[in-house]
Parts: C-alpha cells; structure tokens; sequence
C-alpha cells in the first residue's frame, strides 16, 4: 500500500485548519452544513451528469484503489518473468499451463495460458495490446470523472456564494447579523475551492498515475511473456528487462 495520497490528504486539511486557528478563527465558522451539501451534492450531481451513469459507478469503484494505490514492484515482475523463463526452458512451454493456475493476476494467467495451447507470438503480443489499451481507457476513465468534478467544483462554490448574498440583501435591515450572513455566503466559495483542490483533482491525479505505473507492469509482463515463448535465456531476459525500467523504480543493488 502506498500512502501517498492519505498523506498528503492529511497534510493539506492540518495546512488549512492550522492557518485557522493561527489567525484567532473558529473552526466551526466554515463547518456549515447549507454551502457544503451544495458544493459536494452538486458537484457529484454534474460529474455523474457530465458522462454516462457506468461512468460514474466506474468511478466509484477506483475510488479505493485511489488511496491503497497497490501497484506490484518492477524488480518484483521481473524475477516472475524470469523464474518463468527457466520453466519454460527446463520443462517446455507447456509447463506454464500449470503456472498459470498458480498466478494471481488475470492478465498474466490468460498469457501463460494462451502459451501453453500455442498461440502464435504475433498473435498473442495482439492479444496483449489490446488487453492494455482496453485497460487505459477504463482507467482514464474513472480519472476524468474526479478531475471533472475539480472543474466545477470552484463554480458551484461561487454559485452558492451568490445564492447566500441573495439572501443577505433580503435581510439588510438587520445590520447586527449583517457580517455574520456576508462571511458565511463566502463558506460555499470556500468550500468549492477546498473541494476541488484537496480532493477532486489530487484523486484524479493519483489514479492517471497510478494507471501509468499499471500499464507500464502490464507492458513489462507482455515483453517478458513473448520473450519467454520465444526461448529467451533467463540472465538475458533479466538484464533487457531491467533496461526497460527506469533507474529509480529499481532496486539499488539490482
């Protein structure tokens, strides 16, 4: 689990309720209910409004993977690739058939699978790419979903600041609640803007990363597995590999 997103969360929420409390104010002044049930019901509103409802539940469902972010280490992919490449050159390829029983993750079972009923490379690596880019576009799509949301969110803020001044002018002739009403009409501009910048947006962010660091496992498992079926040397398979990934994602002793 990587935390990053809980973190960084936590730290920018503490940010805001410190600079608060170092400037004398309450923090119940900006805790009220009327802005906040417009800016986050609204905004869910025309995020689900501005794409189709699978969409939506699509979204919905990336959600937690947004804060465990649970992506397998490259050097941890490679080694799976090359333990496989001495089965394969010890007990053929059809050895791998019953790998693939074994093997958690769908994407690669389907290939060891499909290398073991003699699926031809080219075939295959079509197979893969198809898979990967199906995959893409399922993951960006849950990501345009929040960082959709972060886009009106700050509007909907302002629109219920409007809404509040509206009902201030109504009320001038009570001028003792008069700056109360006016610092509480900006709490729905606030909290558009809170919205969208703690939380909308970072999200959306965190799963286009995530579903980059996806599809770069998915890429080094295809290139391993079509090396595999080819008869690459293990040593060999390694080291081209780990050329693949960038330095830092490495080990330092790898």
């Amino acid at each position: 689990m990587d935390p990053a997103t809980i973190i960084g969360l936590v730290l920018a929420f503490g940010a805001m309720l410190g600079m608060i409390v170092l400037e004398g104010g309450n923090i119940t002044a900006i805790i009220i209910p009327a802005p906040m049930v417009l800016v986050f019901g609204a905004t869910i509103a025309v995020g689900i409004a501005s794409g189709t409802l699978k969409d939506a539940i699509l979204a919905v469902k990336a959600l937690p993977h947004a804060f465990k972010g649970n992506i397998t280490p490259p050097q941890e992919v490679i080694d799976q690739l090359v333990a496989l490449a001495e089965k394969a050159r010890k007990d053929g390829l059809l050895s791998l058939d019953q790998e693939a029983e074994e093997v958690d993750d769908p994407f690669l079972r389907r290939a060891l699978q499909n290398i073991a009923d003699g699926t031809d490379a080219e075939d295959l690596r079509v197979l893969l790419e198809d898979e990967i880019d199906t995959r893409a576009k399922s993951n960006r799509t849950a990501a345009r979903f929040f960082n959709t949301m972060g886009g009106y969110a700050p509007t909907i803020g302002i629109i219920g600041t409007v809404l509040s001044l509206t009902h201030v002018l109504e009320n001038l002739s009570s001028p003792t609640t008069l700056g109360h009403s006016i610092a509480a009409a900006f709490v729905a501009t606030l909290w558009g803007l809170v919205s969208a910048n703690f939380l909308w947006l970072p999200i959306g962010s965190r799963l286009i990363r995530l579903s980059e660091l996806e599809i770069d496992r998915m890429n080094l498992l295809m290139e391993g597995i079509l090396a595999v079926q080819a008869g690459s040397q293990p040593r060999l398979l390694g080291e081209r590999l780990r050329a693949m990934v960038p330095a830092h994602a490495l080990p330092a002793a790898a």
